[in-house]
């Protein structure tokens, strides 16, 4: 198993992206730490590591909130010795679908806020521990967001929250590489999987329209899907990508060619 013994905390874990993740890292060996604002959707993520006979934990966190994040992870590592891979995939609270030129300040503004403060809350945090351990594995999650509609992007500030948390992965793998932490993101077109409850009231499209849109545009004519993003963090965690750092994992199945 790629993740034997290794400890692997989940933010967002009880969302579509966070779950897949955690399940993955969990079929791989992994002790799995699930935090997130929401009980219910936890426990059944939890639930269904425990039926792989997987170790896992749920904690109630507000993964903006500095000093919460903190003392779970002081907390997660005087239990279980050590935090060896950190995933963020909490929601960015973005409004899509509306005209930038139709579109509030808070509403534009609230992605990108978001997006930086719970990635440099939670990046700060296990960094500490990972350093000092001399290893570690810290994983963010974006979109290739501005290519994603059509006609027009209508992802509001969405796309710059993603573009920020992607500088702000590389700029962790320089200043954490030499204390042999590595950093990676991986980024994804649409994922239509996660797209239950989206509305789309405000736009004449639907979303059969942009799924039909991504699979028409990737080279592969298909969708990425959740099983997609849980392989590849389970593989970017582990040793055998142990020379991957500071760099965007593409799982846009050819919808950008980097």
């Amino acid at each position: 198993m790629l993740l034997e013994g290794k400890k692997a905390v989940v933010y967002g874990g009880g969302g579509s992206v966070g779950g897949a993740a955690a399940r993955a890292f969990a079929r791989e060996g992994a002790d799995v730490f699930l935090a997130g604002r929401t009980r219910e959707p936890l426990d059944k993520v939890a639930s269904d590591i425990e039926e792989m006979g997987a170790r896992v934990e749920v904690a109630e966190l507000d993964a903006l909130d500095e000093q919460a994040v903190r003392k779970h992870l002081d907390d997660l590592v005087d239990g279980a010795g050590s935090v060896d891979v950190s995933f963020n995939a909490i929601s960015l609270r973005d409004v899509q679908l509306i005209p930038l030129a139709e579109m509030s300040q808070d509403d534009f503004m609230r992605p990108i806020v978001t997006g930086m403060i719970t990635h440099f809350v939670t990046a700060k945090a296990v960094a500490r521990h990972m350093a000092a351990q001399g290893s570690g594995v810290i994983l963010t999650f974006t979109a290739s967001a501005v290519r994603a509609y059509a006609p027009g992007a209508l992802v509001g500030g969405f796309g710059i929250a993603c573009n920020a948390i992607e500088a702000l992965t590389k700029q962790l793998a320089v200043e954490l590489g030499p204390q042999g932490v590595r950093a990676v993101c991986l980024r994804s077109e649409g994922i239509p999987e996660s797209w239950e409850g989206i509305s789309t009231e405000d736009w004449s499209g639907s979303t059969d329209e942009i799924e039909a849109s991504i699979r028409e545009r990737s080279l592969l004519r298909r969708v990425t899907t959740l099983a997609d993003v849980g392989n590849a963090a389970a593989f970017l965690a582990s040793d055998r990508a142990g020379a991957t750092t500071g760099t965007v994992f593409n799982l846009t199945s050819g919808t950008v060619v980097d």
